[in-house]
């Protein structure tokens, strides 16, 4: 495959990865971005590479298969770069989970009894461990667990170094262009039209993260994958304060659920200047990027809960974000069975920084034809949660690919069929 042309639509952390794979296997490949690089999602995360809020299954076994992936990674970055390798802060710090009910440990010891048959350490902390570990948590606590295998990264950072080890191996990277439709021969995606003219490839990556949805109706293969918002709340620089990255046993729970209204809970970790980046939240509400108020104020109730001594404690700074949600909670990972030279790589809501480079290395796979590490049939795209009936509308993508110039895309979560989703008429460029 080397001389193929991939055009990577999103230059966030997935579309980073993605497209430093390909690039390293030798494909030509460009990456395209509306907007700066790792500036949307990637730059409103906190950085996790998690496997401890997952159950067994397949996200578990891409998150086990990401987090060995990270060093190996981050050690080859450095080869080239020790400065980008270094910026990527690479934490492997571990996590703690705390129940702070009897039913809530109930729960937590059944979730952990399953993982750790699925391979995940987690270890049970006694009062006197979760003191020591954590010495300003909460007393009152029911249950604890200790997840060493959980990691943290400076997000932007992370994504800079992986695109950085693309660009040095050959790829070439386009910001400040919108894709606008497609142009399509014998049903084949051969081209896409951008704000700033005509971009040919033989295949395309759709990366484009919460609007991975919107991008692929443009395209004229509609998939489900919608905004789900979360913000987090930034301290002032402390004193050393948390060592982990710390959470509820509620995180899970609302990890999981697919629930429109919002559901909060408390996630505490600090950050290598100091800060204590404070979340969690999950509403749809579309792409509202207005911060609620009343939001913030939940995540801090939930946050002091779990660390009394943050009282009083002042905050520099609440940002939101966007997470691509899924509503069978999978990645989109593979090629589209409607538009030949499309793939997918999205859907993973807040899970995408630490996924990114399993996520990059089976895509790589699978486009060329190699063997995976694991098995990547339950990301495919012809799964009803993807191609579902709340897929977006194939009716806007016909004008786009007929080479009509496209004046808006569907909204995520439009309630029409994909089943129609093949371009309509074809285009010789």
């Amino acid at each position: 495959m080397y001389g193929t042309r991939v055009a990577v639509l999103g230059a966030g952390i997935v579309g980073a990865a993605c497209a430093r794979e390909l690039a390293l296997a030798g494909l030509e490949v460009t990456v395209v971005d509306r907007g700066a690089a790792a500036s949307a999602t990637t730059a409103h995360g906190e950085g996790n590479v998690l496997v401890s809020d997952k159950g067994p299954g397949p996200e578990l076994e891409l998150a086990q298969f990401s987090r060995r992936l990270w060093p190996q990674v981050l050690a080859t970055i450095a080869e080239r770069s020790g400065r980008a390798a270094d910026a990527v802060e690479w934490e492997p710090k571990g996590g703690i989970v705390v129940a702070t009910t009897d039913a809530g440990a109930r729960e937590l010891a059944r979730f952990a009894a399953a993982q750790r048959a699925a391979g995940v350490r987690a270890e049970v902390l006694d009062a006197a461990g979760l003191a020591e570990a954590e010495p300003y948590v909460t007393p009152a606590h029911t249950a604890a667990l200790h997840y060493p295998q959980d990691a943290q990264v400076q997000p932007a950072a992370a994504a800079a170094a992986l695109l950085g080890d693309a660009l040095a191996a050959g790829a070439t990277l386009r910001t400040r262009r919108e894709v606008l439709g497609a142009v399509t021969r014998s049903s084949r995606l051969t081209g896409i039209r951008t704000s700033a003219g005509l971009l040919e490839a033989d295949l395309f990556v759709n990366a484009a993260g919460p609007w991975a949805g919107e991008l692929a109706a443009r395209l004229g293969a509609p998939v489900d994958v919608r905004p789900r918002r979360g913000d987090v709340l930034v301290t002032t620089p402390l004193p050393p304060t948390v060592f982990h990255k710390v959470y509820d046993a509620d995180y899970v729970g609302a990890v999981g659920s697919s629930a429109e209204e919002l559901q909060t809970s408390a996630v505490v970790e600090s950050t290598r200047g100091g800060s204590v980046l404070i979340g969690s939240s999950r509403r749809r509400v579309g792409f509202d990027d207005r911060l609620r108020p009343e939001v913030l104020s939940a995540v801090a109730a939930k946050a002091l809960r779990l660390f009394p001594t943050l009282a009083g404690v002042p905050v520099m700074r609440a940002y939101g974000g966007f997470r691509p949600y899924v509503p069978d909670h999978l990645p989109v990972i593979g090629a589209d069975p409607r538009l030949a030279g499309l793939w997918h790589a999205s859907g993973h809501e807040g899970a995408g920084i630490g996924l990114s480079v399993g996520t990059a290395r089976l895509l790589r796979g699978l486009i060329l034809g190699e063997p995976t590490a694991m098995d990547a049939t339950p990301f495919r795209v012809d799964r009803p949660a993807v191609l579902g009936e709340r897929a977006h509308p194939a009716s806007s993508a016909h004008s786009v690919s007929s080479g009509r110039p496209a004046t808006s895309a569907s909204p995520a979560g439009s309630a029409h069929p994909a089943s129609s989703a093949h371009p309509a008429s074809e285009e010789t460029a």
